[in-house]
């Protein structure tokens, strides 16, 4: 039995209640559905829209746990050219023919919805999306935590995470950054994400002040 199996199973508390609770931490799941997208680029720095606005280095993300997909995506050049995806709860989909261009064919996704609650971003919902083994590594740890969390005290199900990174040198490619998705603290399920619950999160090496909102030219 896989990782994302055990989490899928995992016995989550109601999902009526909890999408409730979280329902301003909106998620597109299908294809061309729009959305800020956020991610790791190839220099390390988390980054999210379509101008790759960088993310304050301590701010702190809550992440809705019954938005984790999972399914399949097809790249062109730089551009989505299929897209299927659905809860984690349900088989990976069927995504049919490769389209006409895909660089890669159809690459494995998992995703997750995430709100900023801290800093400049505060109130910024985003998805954010991987089909890289480091990605997938991260999001998938973080779905085991939940199921983990939820076994002990599942009136706190929503992680706080600090967006951060590994890195390792590649022979050929040189190197590598993969992202980490740290958790900080549990909320409850019925509770608004706020500034002050990030209030005991210790604060990130602050990054060069003109790196700060590093946007892509």
């Amino acid at each position: 039995m896989s990782n994302l199996t055990v989490f899928a199973t995992a016995g989550l508390p109601s999902v009526g209640d909890l999408t409730a609770a979280l329902r301003r931490v909106e998620t597109t799941t299908q294809a061309g559905g729009g959305g800020i997208i956020l991610k790791m680029d190839k220099t390390g720095h988390w980054v999210f829209g379509s101008d790759q606005t960088e993310v304050e280095p301590d701010s702190v993300w809550a992440v809705n746990p019954f938005s984790f997909v999972h399914g399949f995506i097809a790249w062109g050049d730089g551009d989505v050219l299929g897209e299927c995806m659905v809860p984690i709860t349900e088989p990976l989909p069927e995504p049919g023919p490769v389209p006409d261009g895909a660089k890669k064919g159809w690459e494995v996704q998992i995703g997750a919805a995430v709100q900023c609650i801290t800093g400049e971003d505060a109130g910024i919902s985003a998805r954010y999306q991987a089909t890289s083994v480091g990605g997938k590594k991260a999001l998938t740890a973080l779905g085991l935590a939940i199921a983990a969390q939820v076994e002990k005290d599942a009136a706190h199900p929503v992680p706080l995470v600090v967006l951060k990174k590994e890195s390792y040198q590649h022979k050929s490619y040189g190197r590598i950054y993969t992202p980490v998705l740290e958790v900080t603290k549990w909320i409850a399920m019925d509770k608004e994400p706020d500034p002050a619950d990030a209030a005991d999160v210790p604060e990130a090496e602050a990054a060069p002040s003109d790196r700060r909102r590093r946007r892509a030219a």
